[in-house]
């Protein structure tokens, strides 16, 4: 793999992840895949799983996700996308052994994301004190997330 090559790839993850934003979801699919074509990398699939995941092929999602984790098993961004994509389909169980293993990633940089995601499977399941757990998680790490704050004074009202 040539450097030139490398830095090409990169850049069209940029690239794509700018339209993905945009909500040009089908340019970035694009520019996703001609990246994994030139270097294959753990972001450009879980980016790639998420462009899939907005454009409502779960399935694609999720097996774009396993690509990345079989390219990098530390990168936590896939395991918590496979449960976020798990939960969207109510499959709440299913969902809770990615979001942990996410939570045990060493190259991740977003662990708020995982516990506010269990809090949610949680609640799902009405298991409130667990639900409460990880919302409570998910401030300590990022005090300023919103969500995770919101979904815990609901539940707090919730349960009173």
């Amino acid at each position: 793999m040539s450097v030139e090559a490398h830095q090409a790839a990169w850049e069209l993850v940029r690239e794509a992840y700018q339209y993905q934003i945009g909500g040009e979801y089908d340019m970035a699919v694009e520019l996703y895949k001609r990246s994994l074509n030139l270097h294959p990398t753990a972001e450009a699939y879980t980016f790639l799983g998420w462009a899939y995941h907005y454009q409502g092929k779960l399935d694609e999602a999720i097996e774009e996700c396993k690509k990345a984790i079989q390219i990098d098993p530390e990168f936590g961004a896939p395991y918590n996308d496979i449960g976020c994509y798990l939960i969207d389909r109510e499959r709440y169980d299913e969902a809770i052994p990615w979001l942990e293993r996410a939570l045990q990633s060493r190259r991740y940089d977003s662990h708020h994301l995982p516990h506010y995601h269990l809090g949610r499977a949680y609640v799902a399941k009405e298991l409130y004190r667990e639900a409460s757990r990880h919302f409570e998680a998910a401030l300590r790490i990022n005090p300023d997330y919103a969500l995770a704050r919101q979904r815990l004074e609901e539940l707090r009202r919730k349960v009173q």
